[in-house]
């Protein structure tokens, strides 16, 4: 199997064909490289003649450090967040380009802000009147499989932008398209396909690079786990940030990870084992303090479902904790709402509910728009 060429090689050969030799404005980051490292910017001058106005910035900003920029010295270019205050581009970031470039990689997650920069994008270029052109890249969880709840309406968020699951299985490009279809926004989206991609390829598979695309995402294997255990955000139990292994190792000072492993590995979780492990983290939840818990290992990740075993650890936890396990608010509601899209699922937890029979009311809505994003494959 040969390498999967990404949208940013497919339009550098083409010259970068609808704009070549006018403006742009790119939203990028440090990891919208090709495989063999050139950034966007430099493509995008050199090969299809374009003037950068440029760089719109999502969450974390150009280079990954949560920087406040404005501009890059190195690239010689204008940045702008997108982030924050203004989750999209205004009038004045459009109106001196011929075209908007969007080329990020996304992590096939609903809650990873990433995407909802991308919904704002399409929006601001419908308002405007400007086309945006994706270049796509792989959904690393692969095309296949979807998870978890759909969001409901009153949980919209830039963690959560559309009504559809955790894990969507549909590529950034794909997703464009869906978007801006389903929603009205009356963009002009192109999408830049790859070519060798297929939808049941895992990120590994693809012969290309890993460059984080975000502080806590060091590692293709990272996105595997993140679909479940980003859901701990939700609690007081510490989901590895501030560590060498954010999302694959879990715990808090107040836990007994050889208990915890003891039943969790108990309860029949397929394709996942889980080590205990302690673990002090630099910055985040427990900073400085040694916290007891869990490494998640993945044993077998075409049966591994990692929302399910999130619910499933979270749910224990507060079993066998239930003086110290607390949900976390924020601004009067709480997060592991806004994350799963849904109620439900704290609810559930709450009255002792079953996680798989928690995970399989959710998951008996996915029918529907298992079939409606066949609509939007490319691959």
């Amino acid at each position: 199997m040969g390498r999967v060429k990404v949208g940013l090689e497919v339009y550098a050969e083409e010259e970068f064909k609808d704009v070549r030799g006018g403006s742009v404005a790119i939203v990028a980051n440090q990891s919208s490289m090709t495989p063999q490292f050139t950034h966007i910017i430099d493509e995008a001058r050199v090969k299809g003649k374009c003037k950068v106005k440029r760089v719109l910035t999502p969450e974390h900003g150009f280079k990954l450090v949560d920087a406040c920029e404005e501009r890059d010295e190195e690239y010689d270019v204008e940045l702008k967040s997108i982030y924050g205050e203004s989750l999209k581009p205004n009038k004045t970031d459009l109106e001196d380009v011929d075209a908007l470039m969007f080329d990020l990689q996304d992590v096939g997650v609903r809650w990873y802000t990433y995407i909802s920069t991308l919904y704002h994008c399409i929006e601001a270029c419908g308002e405007y009147s400007k086309p945006i052109i994706v270049l796509d890249r792989p959904n690393p969880l692969t095309g296949e499989i979807v998870e978890g709840a759909i969001l409901k309406t009153q949980y919209k968020s830039p963690i959560g932008i559309a009504e559809i699951p955790v894990r969507y299985g549909l590529t950034i490009g794909e997703l464009a398209t869906y978007l801006n279809e389903k929603y009205n926004l009356k963009a002009e989206v192109k999408v830049v396909a790859m070519e060798g991609w297929n939808r049941s390829l895992w990120f590994d598979q693809t012969g290309l690079p890993w460059m984080y695309t975000s502080p806590n995402m060091p590692t293709h294997e990272t996105t595997q786990v993140y679909v479940g255990t980003c859901l701990i955000e939700g609690t007081n139990i510490s989901e590895g940030r501030g560590t060498a292994k954010p999302f694959q190792i879990i715990g808090a000072p107040w836990i007994k990870g050889k208990k915890l492993a003891e039943e969790l590995n108990r309860v029949g979780l397929t394709g996942v084992g889980f080590r205990p492990v302690a673990f002090k983290p630099w910055r985040g939840k427990y900073a400085g303090k040694i916290c007891s818990g869990v490494e998640i290992h993945i044993t077998d990740r075409e049966s591994f479902r990692p929302f399910l075993t999130g619910i499933q650890v979270i749910s224990t936890v507060k079993r066998l904790y239930p003086d110290k396990f607390r949900w976390r608010k924020v601004k009067g509601g709480y997060w592991i709402d806004m994350l799963v899209g849904d109620d439900r699922v704290r609810r559930g937890i709450d009255e002792g509910g079953d996680p798989w029979s928690i995970v399989d009311e959710l998951e008996g809505e996915l029918i529907k728009y298992a079939y409606e994003k066949e609509n939007y494959h490319i691959y």
